[in-house]
């Protein structure tokens, strides 16, 4: 019998806390075990139960999800954090993962996602959906300061066995280019460039778009360092 993920639900709306219980709960291996309208109440729920993962949305009244997630990755390391939420905007994204988020997800995500999702970061991995990817590679990009041509991008060789075609999405990833645009200028669905990056990641044995980045900055620096 699989392990238990113990859960605890924060979100002011009542409703939504229902809805996404009623779904959790329809699996044998999660258990909601308490839920919570506010921060405050999030902090005081997550000390009593000590939850394995918390779901916290952001906008909530007392103290927000930004700051909730920074107070129960101090207090209680051992809880993961999964942040889920209808906004996509850059800043809550970044301070969220400033502040110890595990993972961050938008509530138009569907359900398999986000047991995914959940069970990625139950099990010690960050999970952020393909358009939050895309953000953290922009941001990534911009604090080195460059954005490299696709001539200069080192792609990791032949002992990850990746197709030509993922060495070629690889590259765009690499220059912070936005899974709707791979897929616009590939004429291929976007689904079908998330598959690409899922395949890639697992090759190379990452488990988020920064470990991705930072291997491909390794083979990078090898290349340049053996010419």
């Amino acid at each position: 019998m699989s392990e238990v993920i113990n859960i605890i639900l924060a979100d002011d709306h009542e409703i939504v806390r229902k809805g996404l219980k009623l779904l959790l709960e329809t699996e044998g291996d999660i258990d909601v075990i308490a839920e919570a309208s506010d921060g405050e109440e999030t902090l005081e729920v997550v000390k009593q139960h000590q939850p394995d993962v918390a779901i916290v949305d952001i906008r909530m009244p007392k103290l927000n999800g930004i700051l909730t997630t920074q107070k129960i990755k101090a207090l209680y390391p051992d809880t993961k954090v999964l942040v889920l939420t209808m906004h996509d905007d850059e800043e809550y994204i970044t301070q969220s993962i400033d502040c110890g988020a595990d993972g961050y997800l938008l509530k138009d995500t569907g359900k398999g996602e986000f047991l995914k999702a959940i069970h990625s970061v139950h099990h010690g991995q960050k999970y952020f959906s393909g358009d939050i990817s895309d953000i953290l590679v922009n941001r990534y990009l911009s604090a080195k300061g460059t954005l490299p041509n696709a001539e200069t991008v080192a792609v990791p060789g032949p002992d990850y066995q990746l197709t030509k075609r993922e060495k070629q999405i690889l590259s765009m990833i690499h220059q912070g280019i936005s899974n709707k645009e791979i897929a616009d200028h590939l004429a291929k669905s976007i689904r079908t460039i998330e598959t690409h990056r899922f395949n890639i990641m697992k090759k190379l044995g990452v488990n988020n778009i920064t470990e991705l980045l930072r291997k491909v900055e390794q083979e990078r620096g090898l290349k340049e360092s053996l010419e």
